[in-house]
């Protein structure tokens, strides 16, 4: 049978932005118990009182000030963090395996001498996706021509963030950098990862806002 205990962490961690709350001690214990007790009780299916639940808040509270100790430390061992603007996204239908990467290798042949040019391409299920710099994106088009656009996205923008290499073994490492920016209501428009680096991409308005929240956030 499930605990009071079990039941609150299943409720509240539905929502990171409750949990956030929960851990900075901003958010009124009673009121929320109260609010998420008939779900706890069909969690646990028994009646419980709404002073079992302030207890379980209590204590899972203390378990997530614990973790933000090591999210700070994480934090703290961001490197630096680089910005490029003039950014075009494509995204595209599913191609055959054998179409897709001659389309890919004839992109970067066709880049290969331009300086200082952004192009990272995100091969999924049914769709791919290219991100390049403005100066390229004519070249993209070109060869693409004849294939089904999903989307397009001019005027964007892009952060890179370098990371420590424990990051791999590091549980909610990505989650904590974009809650970054989920509390600003910051919107993303992609996210492109390397083993010690992740790219997040914005439209060129956010970018300013994004930059100033997690370099602030990095120095903490």
């Amino acid at each position: 049978m499930i605990s009071v205990q079990e039941a609150v962490k299943e409720v509240v961690k539905v929502s990171p932005f409750i949990q956030e709350a929960l851990s900075q001690g901003i958010i009124n214990l009673s009121a929320f118990a109260r609010k998420i007790h008939p779900e706890v009780e069909a969690i646990v299916k028994k009646e419980i009182k709404v002073g079992a639940i302030i207890v379980a808040l209590k204590r899972f509270a203390i378990e997530l000030r614990r973790n933000d100790v090591g999210k700070i430390n994480f934090l703290r061992q961001i490197g630096d963090l680089t910005v490029r603007s003039n950014l075009t996204e494509f995204t595209f239908a599913f191609l055959t395996t054998d179409v897709l990467l001659a389309k890919q290798n004839e992109l970067l042949t066709r880049i290969k001498d331009e300086k200082d040019t952004f192009c990272t391409i995100s091969q999924g299920v049914v769709e791919t996706t290219i991100i390049v710099s403005k100066n390229v994106q004519e070249t993209v088009e070109a060869i693409f021509e004849d294939d089904k656009f999903i989307s397009n996205f001019r005027n964007l923008a892009s952060i890179t963030i370098k990371l420590p290499k424990e990051t791999v073994d590091t549980p909610g490492a990505y989650y904590t950098i974009l809650a970054l920016l989920a509390w600003e209501r910051i919107n993303v428009v992609e996210v492109v990862s390397t083993y010690s680096e992740l790219t997040v991409i914005f439209r060129d308005e956010d970018v300013d806002k994004a930059f100033s929240t997690l370099k602030r956030a990095f120095r903490t």
